[in-house]
């Protein structure tokens, strides 16, 4: 898999068109919490923790998306990964910022939203240790979103009125390319959580491409909780050794 940790979790994180009903979900003041697992085989193992808060604010809303790894999987690989939005009113991306530090690598993207006519623009720049700063420019004829504000728009969804046989799609910004995220709605499952109990949830599947239909990670699972908040409750996805399971926690 060619995510990191967030992007992962965030990725549970439509067109403006979709001819899907939407739900009012409040997400004032919110903060989620998760607990990253890396399991193959017999091997469980608590490898990170990340947490999902949003904030109201005086032109919309903030939300940030924090995860780092665990002291033991410091001694292996150790992550500390920051994305940050702000969002409007209605939910749409005005800024995008995700800050990377895996091992020894320093990265730090921005993009800025902005929208015309039904249209998404957006400049995206890369800064990199040692590097002069690229810049590159984005733009989609629909509503586009990055890896943090489409969370919102997934939880929004009324999944009740959602076909199994019919996939939606919408566009991601990233400070690298544009990508389109394919949503399935797979229908309603009991899964066991980490600490044990059952839950109730929506099942989807996210595919990731890029340009041309060529495929740019693995899939990803996701169950979000039917009740009214939409919570992602699990996150499943592949890595060339086992697979990483991110569990909502409190």
């Amino acid at each position: 898999m060619k995510r990191n940790i967030l992007t992962i979790v965030g990725a549970i994180i439509a067109m403006a068109l979709l001819p899907v009903k939407s739900q009012a979900v409040d997400f004032s003041n919110e903060h989620l919490n998760y607990e990253i697992v890396y399991h193959w085989g017999v091997i469980w193992k608590h490898a990170g923790d990340a947490s999902l808060s949003i904030k109201r604010t005086s032109t919309g809303y903030y939300s940030q998306l924090v995860g780092k790894t665990r002291s033991w999987a410091d001694k292996v690989y150790p992550v500390r990964d920051t994305l940050k939005c702000s969002m409007n009113d209605k939910l749409q991306p005005l800024r995008y910022e995700k800050l990377t530090h895996e091992k020894d690598y320093y990265a730090h993207d921005i993009v800025t939203f902005s929208y015309n006519y039904g249209s998404t623009n957006a400049t995206g720049t890369r800064i990199r240790r040692g590097k002069p700063n690229a810049e590159i420019s984005l733009s989609a004829k629909c509503q586009a979103y990055d890896m943090v504000s489409v969370f919102y728009m997934l939880r929004n969804l009324d999944y009740s009125q959602m076909s199994t046989s019919k996939p939606v799609s919408t566009v991601i910004f990233s400070g690298k390319q544009k990508e389109y995220l394919t949503i399935t709605y797979k229908g309603k499952e009991n899964i066991k959580m980490r600490d044990g109990t059952k839950r109730e949830a929506y099942h989807i599947k996210f595919r990731f491409t890029q340009e041309g239909g060529k495929k740019s990670s693995d899939n990803i699972d996701a169950w979000m909780s039917t009740d009214a908040k939409r919570i992602p409750l699990l996150l499943v996805g592949k890595l060339p050794i086992g697979e990483v399971k991110c569990y909502y926690k409190s």
